[in-house]
């Protein structure tokens, strides 16, 4: 694969991660208990793991540069969907007294997508960097061995850093700071248990990709500067 062509499986790669990620947002607000132990998690663990997953495949197969193009381009759509619900949230009421209580019901949800969207701006751009930087610098270091650590440790960088971004944005001031960093570390875990349950199909998955692709990107004598989007 040249340096600036892509191919069909990459691209339903990198669509899929910015629809997990921009889908999650909107699952973030709903909280749901644990098998009835005194611990909760968002919606969005049931989804948005899966973009950690995609990152890990994308930055194995076709390397860090490529990885952190996908970063970008689902850190810019997220934002203007973003923008978009805010906007129709501020749209007047219907005229019609029936439609007002759906339109409130819409806005209520909406409303807060903004704000989970921002937060999650911020963390899965970090999450996702250090990710995507981890899986990479130890391929290198490793000669392409050990995928399933390299997975596993990747994410559970990832996550951390994107959780302890997250949720005191989210959620300080709705929750007592205590249930908020319970909340945060009880995600994390969860997401890379996640990780660590899918991850021979994960595994099968990526050499799928290489033999059919013809392609294991090392990534030597490149820049991981984050803000290098054009270098891809």
């Amino acid at each position: 694969m040249s340096k600036k062509v892509f191919t069909t499986r990459f691209l339903v790669m990198a669509v899929s991660l910015i629809v997990c990620l921009i889908t999650s947002n909107f699952f973030v607000p709903r909280l749901w208990q644990v098998a009835g132990l005194p611990l909760q998690l968002s919606g969005a663990v049931l989804l948005f793991p899966v973009s950690y997953i995609l990152n890990d495949c994308i930055t194995e197969v076709y390397g860090y540069r490529k990885a952190r193009f996908v970063i970008w381009l689902a850190f810019l759509l997220s934002f203007f969907v973003a923008m978009m619900a805010q906007l129709i949230c501020w749209l007047p009421a219907p005229l019609q007294d029936g439609s007002k209580p759906v339109a409130e019901s819409f806005n209520s949800l909406f409303s807060m997508v903004p704000k989970t969207t921002a937060a999650s701006l911020i963390a899965f751009f970090c999450g996702s960097s250090v990710n995507a930087w981890i899986m990479s610098r130890m391929k290198v270091a490793s000669h392409g061995k050990g995928f399933a650590v390299r997975a596993i440790l990747s994410s559970l960088g990832g996550e951390l850093a994107d959780s302890v971004i997250f949720f005191p944005i989210v959620f300080t001031g709705v929750m007592p700071l205590g249930a908020v960093l319970q909340l945060a570390v009880t995600q994390v875990c969860a997401k890379v248990l996640y990780e660590i349950i899918v991850l021979p199909v994960t595994t099968w998955f990526v050499r799928r990709v290489k033999a059919v692709e013809g392609i294991d990107t090392y990534d030597e004598h490149i820049s991981y500067n984050p803000f290098r989007i054009k270098d891809i």
